[in-house]
């Protein structure tokens, strides 16, 4: 990305949404960030669906939607503000339940979970097995980290040991990281991304790769040049919207906050958003500090 770009830095979503019918909206970073949704969020949802506008959540979490949602009720946000919840462990379910086809034949039924014991529901009911070690696995399954091994160098004798036998890995979170309650955790991502580094062989589900925004716009049923997404992660929602063929906002509070160290409610600067943007390769419509009206 050469030509110069750009972004506006709006104090709200409202002078955008005309030109939309329905939003994708991240759930991490614009409407929590561990903690109860922000209330800002809240209102700023109740206005879309107040004008009428279609709303799907879609998540990153390795988890499968009934999860997610039970989670977003738990902080206020209530079925009637969406219409449906996507995460990137209903992609990867779909994706794992026909071995038959690719990305997935020749996958094995053996694997060696990263992350935190019974994280593996995705998998429930699909005819595959747990390994207790990497010898008797044929890939690697990739939800996370857990508190007992919450560093991605704890997990190196296993990915070496994976990277040895040329297993693949199945990742289902892409994030490198997520804040929690302002601190920092590193996500399956990060393991992936280290078992490239070794010379492993990833597939990854979730944003921002297209099977997610393929399940979302088919469940807010409008095109995509209708639609609007909304996230705080470069790598991620925007350059998942840019590849999918949406305009987006992005939320310069949540992970971009650390990185550029903005004040809670600061806005960057219109230089230092572009190299940022620049940088990562993405160009989102517009940009907003928080998810406001």
């Amino acid at each position: 990305m050469n030509e110069s770009i750009d972004i506006p830095i709006l104090s709200g979503l409202a002078p955008l949404m005309a030109d939309y019918d329905g939003c994708i909206l991240d759930v991490w970073g614009v409407m929590h960030q561990g903690g109860p949704a922000y209330p800002e969020a809240l209102t700023c949802v109740r206005q879309l669906r107040a004008a009428g506008k279609r709303v799907v959540f879609l998540s990153n979490a390795p988890r499968l939607a009934p999860q997610v949602e039970s989670v977003l009720n738990g902080k206020g946000v209530d079925a009637t503000l969406y219409d449906a919840v996507i995460a990137s462990g209903d992609a990867a379910r779909l994706a794992l339940a026909d071995r038959a086809r690719p990305p997935v034949d020749g996958l094995g039924t053996r694997y060696r979970l990263l992350g935190p014991p019974g994280s593996d529901d995705v998998l429930d009911g699909l005819g595959y097995t747990a390994a207790a070690d990497v010898e008797t696995a044929e890939f690697l399954f990739g939800i996370g980290l857990d508190d007992a091994s919450n560093r991605v160098e704890d997990h190196e004798p296993i990915l070496q040991a994976a990277a040895a036998r040329g297993l693949p890995m199945i990742c289902v979170n892409p994030d490198l990281l997520v804040i929690r309650l302002g601190v920092q955790e590193p996500c399956a991502g990060a393991l992936a991304a280290r078992y490239e580094q070794i010379g492993g062989r990833v597939r990854y589900f979730g944003k921002p790769y297209p099977d997610v925004y393929d399940l979302a716009l088919a469940k807010l049923g409008l095109p995509p040049a209708r639609v609007l997404a909304v996230g705080d992660a470069l790598a991620t929602d925007i350059a998942g919207a840019n590849a999918a063929g949406l305009d987006s906002v992005l939320i310069t509070g949540g992970l971009l906050a650390d990185e550029l160290d903005l004040a809670p409610g600061e806005a960057p600067s219109a230089r230092d958003l572009e190299q940022a943007c620049r940088a990562a390769g993405v160009r989102p419509r517009a940009a907003l500090a928080a998810f406001v009206w």
